[in-house]
């Protein structure tokens, strides 16, 4: 009988048959995210090293919510090999953030871009939104 003692699906055998023990293991994690604000507009930021802009979709919808999804497929290909595959290695990452966006956000807009590995998504603040008084006196029936 075998016994499972590691958190690869393969079992300890293959391993060490193998000696594939020494490659490593994807750990999945979302990628950082900054938000910044200016009197003039908010900017997101997302690190998205490798990626290029086929990989993402950003959209607002009717709830004024920004949807940022990525998907990144890869597969590492060697030359045709006789027999069958024991282990292969393919990569895959998503990752969907959604932000609820101020009032003040012009969504007509919105632009984004991605450069040097990261995404970046501006949001113009809307120009004539009337800001409300600090202090609002309530009448006395």
């Amino acid at each position: 009988m075998i016994r499972r003692t590691s958190d690869s699906w393969m079992p300890d055998i293959f391993n060490d048959f193998f000696d594939n023990s020494w490659m490593e293991r994807p750990t999945y994690t979302a990628p950082a995210i900054n938000v910044m604000e200016n009197e003039k507009e908010y900017e997101v930021e997302l690190a998205a090293p490798g990626l290029d802009k086929e990989d993402f979709k950003v959209h607002v919808d009717a709830e004024n919510n920004l949807h940022i999804e990525m998907e990144k497929k890869a597969e590492t290909k060697e030359g045709k090999k006789h027999g069958r595959y024991l282990r292969r290695e393919f990569s895959y990452e998503k990752f969907q953030q959604t932000l609820l966006l101020p009032d003040d956000v012009d969504a007509e807009k919105i632009e984004a871009k991605v450069e040097k590995g990261v995404l970046n998504v501006r949001l113009p603040k809307k120009d004539n939104i009337q800001k409300a008084d600090a202090v609002k006196q309530i009448a006395i029936q």
